[in-house]
């Protein structure tokens, strides 16, 4: 069994990926606005407001790193206003990264994974 800190030296840093639809992109604005806030060393990526990468419906990303992971956790747990959120490790396995390694809060929308299947070779 690998030690802790050996699983840990294979993870880079975390992505959060907040999910939004039209109707719901106002709670997202407000989770945002209170990330940015609590969080402002968090890398805060583009909105989507259409569908990219393997991510099923708009969404916009939040890169932490392993000091921050046991705080803006559990802040998205309660602030997340019913949103969904998948919050996956990068391990530089996209693949795994997003179907293994994935804690989701909410729905768990299917993935286009074929992507990451298609990078492989």
């Amino acid at each position: 069994m690998p030690a802790a800190v050996d699983v840990l030296n294979r993870i880079e840093d975390y992505h959060a990926h907040v999910y939004y639809g039209a109707e719901t992109k106002p709670r997202a604005a407000a989770l945002r606005a209170k990330l940015e806030v609590a969080f402002p060393e968090a890398e805060y990526g583009r909105w989507h407001d259409e569908p990219v990468g393997p991510h099923p419906q708009g969404s916009y990303q939040v890169k932490f790193s392993h000091a921050l992971f046991p705080k803006i956790v559990p802040f998205l747990a309660l602030e997340r206003d019913g949103l969904t959120v998948l919050i996956h490790p990068n391990t530089g396995d996209n693949l795994a990264d997003h179907r293994d390694y994935a804690l989701w809060m909410g729905s768990m929308p299917d993935l286009k994974l074929s992507i990451f299947r298609e990078e492989q070779g």
